[in-house]
């Protein structure tokens, strides 16, 4: 049975590449990008009153259309659960996953599909009742809720097994139904990313009677995802991601982008396509960077706009501020 389901994993990652080589073609003819999105994650893409998805996730692939279509295209956005979401890329279903994927080497290497880069960092952690286990250390014999087909389960697992603790994983198929569930006192402890348990948090009827663990037991380099095989689709999404970052770092705004053309900085004039050619060697328009930039904003303002102080998470920006700043986020030159 394992060397059917290897060989059927195989299978569909070679259709995947030989079918979907040209996937800018496609999504050009189409007319629109479509992009797979986790509905069930405030700040990343979860569905505002009117059915609009928003968010860090949402928002890079507005970016990603627009550096397509130009400023202000609209994705379509198709839900999608952790089980079912590599299927609808490795199939063709969605154009791009921006999914808080962890940037894993099995899923790099084994699967049929690039992960783009980390553009947010995160840690997986757990949430219990006041009252209850106040450190992870206290959760031997504790049960647990996660969701099924993340790297939940497999982090939680190996966590009780260095410590030498016993647990009861109780796992479910979407995060709404892990959250109602330990809500309703079904488990000891909720285990998801720190984010997404901020997020899962603000859904409860008394948010003030739950608390987020201290302990942080795992990295989490999230970053959207494309099929492997079509190396012009992934540097498109790739360079996407880097441009909204060194926007931030060369102060290129929303607001100001357009004044920054005039800008003497030649990195400035580089990333808006003033100068050089770098657009065509995407197959995209000279201003597909300042495009993406009209749409969205830079790195800074996507992430405090949808996470931090302009959100309703709050987030500080940690590990996902500037290099320059202390933090992670690093993007190469456009040169």
């Amino acid at each position: 049975m394992r060397i059917i389901a290897t060989a059927i994993v195989a299978a569909l990652a070679l259709g995947a590449a030989t079918t979907q080589a040209a996937t800018l073609d496609q999504v050009k003819a189409r007319g629109h990008l479509i992009c797979g999105i986790n509905p069930n994650l405030p700040g990343f893409g979860a569905p505002d009153a009117q059915g609009v998805h928003q968010g860090f996730n949402a928002d890079y692939c507005r970016a990603v259309a627009a550096a397509i279509f130009g400023a202000g295209a609209t994705p379509r956005f198709v839900p999608l659960t952790p089980t079912n979401r590599f299927t609808a890329l490795q199939t063709g279903e969605v154009d791009i996953l921006a999914h808080n994927t962890t940037w894993t080497m099995s899923r790099d290497t084994a699967i049929g599909l690039r992960l783009v880069g980390a553009m947010f960092y995160d840690g997986q952690g757990f949430m219990t009742k006041k009252g209850g286990p106040a450190s992870a250390k206290d959760l031997n014999g504790a049960s647990v809720c996660t969701q099924q087909g993340s790297t939940t389960e497999l982090n939680a697992a190996d966590y009780f097994r260095a410590q030498g603790y016993k647990y009861e994983p109780v796992s479910f198929q979407s995060s709404d139904e892990a959250t109602a569930a330990f809500a309703a006192g079904r488990c000891d402890a909720l285990t998801s990313d720190v984010t997404a348990l901020l997020g899962e948090r603000r859904k409860l009827k008394s948010p003030e009677d739950f608390a987020i663990l201290p302990e942080v037991i795992s990295k989490e380099p999230l970053g959207p995802t494309v099929r492997r095989g079509d190396d012009q689709w992934f540097e498109i999404a790739r360079w996407t991601m880097f441009a909204l970052m060194n926007a931030e770092e060369l102060g290129v705004t929303k607001a100001n982008v357009e004044e920054m053309t005039k800008s003497a900085n030649p990195e400035t004039r580089r990333l808006l396509g003033v100068e050089g050619e770098f657009g065509k060697t995407l197959g995209l328009p000279a201003d597909w960077a300042k495009a993406a930039i009209a749409s969205v904003g830079n790195y800074g303002e996507i992430f405090e706009r949808d996470l931090g102080a302009g959100s309703a998470l709050k987030l500080p920006r940690g590990p996902n501020a500037l290099w320059t700043k202390g933090g992670l986020i690093f993007a190469p030159p456009i040169r």
